[in-house]
């Protein structure tokens, strides 16, 4: 008589626990959304209608503030180790390239609200930029593998991006790139020191080896994705769930050729243009000369030399 008694308690109370189990995943966050509030006025507002269609949605969510360059980073480490499902970038490419690294090898997908500058990455997978829409995708949740490049320096640091890598002229922009006048007039900025750093850069010889194939540059770009900047095309060939990088030579330095490349490019002519030369790699190294700036989706991330290849892990993206 004891033990059907004790086991019928045993099922009751192993329910209770089950209840209790169920109720907790049910209040838990769904996901952790990651924000910059010194990204300004403007994109904080955005972001506020963002949260707001969230809510609406019914989605549960937990806002986490940044403070410092690489705590995005740092906060996705901690949404992993805390059981996270979903970790979501709300800003630009540098935004999500940092929780990328965060959340790289372990199975959190990751979710973005675009409110940077240029929003490339977004642009490339077809995010939508709209609050509501954004909230649906979210809810939805369903995701799409992209395979990040990954940078490798000398003294064993690894950088993974999500878009593209430069060394030379973008990379000595995004060097001397005033922050404070970024947030003023977002895009324009870019123009303004790139007017500048034309006239100043003296667009030394790159030394390269493209899958053991060595050559020369003024400016090389290595990409994951077609666009560049915001929806204009580099690389028309590339894809982020595709193997390999599109590596985009530039073979002239001085500043008539940067400024043709300039013009080239928002008019859809750059990829076809003399002097570019468009290879399809595995490996990338830039040898020479060194201490050059290395940009990663729009972030400076180290300096020359530098090996690129594809990263090692793949990344779930809320995409749909």
């Amino acid at each position: 008589m004891i033990w059907p008694l004790l086991c019928h308690r045993g099922v009751i109370v192993c329910g209770y626990l089950v209840r209790l189990w169920r109720r907790a995943r049910r209040m838990r966050s769904r996901m952790l959304v990651i924000f910059n509030p010194a990204a300004g006025v403007r994109r904080r507002r955005r972001f506020e209608r963002v949260a707001g269609a969230l809510a609406e949605a019914g989605i549960r969510f937990t806002v986490a503030d940044t403070t410092a360059p690489g705590h995005a980073e740092a906060l996705a480490r901690e949404a992993v180790a805390a059981g996270e499902r979903v970790v979501v970038a709300a800003g630009g490419d540098g935004t999500i390239a940092e929780v990328v690294n965060g959340i790289a090898g372990s199975e959190v997908r990751l979710g973005v609200i675009p409110i940077g500058t240029a929003n490339v990455f977004a642009h490339e997978l077809g995010l939508p930029f709209g609050a509501a829409a954004i909230a649906a995708s979210l809810k939805r949740g369903t995701a799409r593998l992209v395979i990040p490049g990954s940078a490798h320096f000398p003294d064993g640091r690894t950088r993974l991006f999500v878009q593209m890598l430069g060394v030379g002229l973008d990379a000595a922009v995004v060097a001397s790139l005033n922050g404070a006048l970024k947030r003023r007039i977002g895009k324009g900025a870019y123009v303004v020191e790139t007017l500048r750093q034309i006239a100043a850069w003296p667009f030394p010889r790159l030394r390269l080896m493209l899958d053991g194939t060595p050559g020369e540059a003024a400016q090389v770009i290595a990409t994951k994705g077609r666009f560049y900047g915001g929806r204009f095309v580099l690389a028309p060939e590339a894809a982020p769930d595709a193997a390999g990088l599109s590596v985009c030579v530039f073979l002239r330095g001085g500043w008539w050729s940067a400024v043709r490349a300039g013009v080239a490019l928002p008019l859809g002519l750059l990829p076809g243009l003399d002097g570019l030369m468009r290879r399809r790699v595995a490996a990338l190294e830039v040898a020479a000369p060194s201490g050059l700036p290395v940009q990663a989706d729009g972030d400076l991330i180290g300096a020359t030399p530098v090996t690129v290849t594809d990263a090692a892990t793949r990344i779930p993206v809320v995409a749909a």
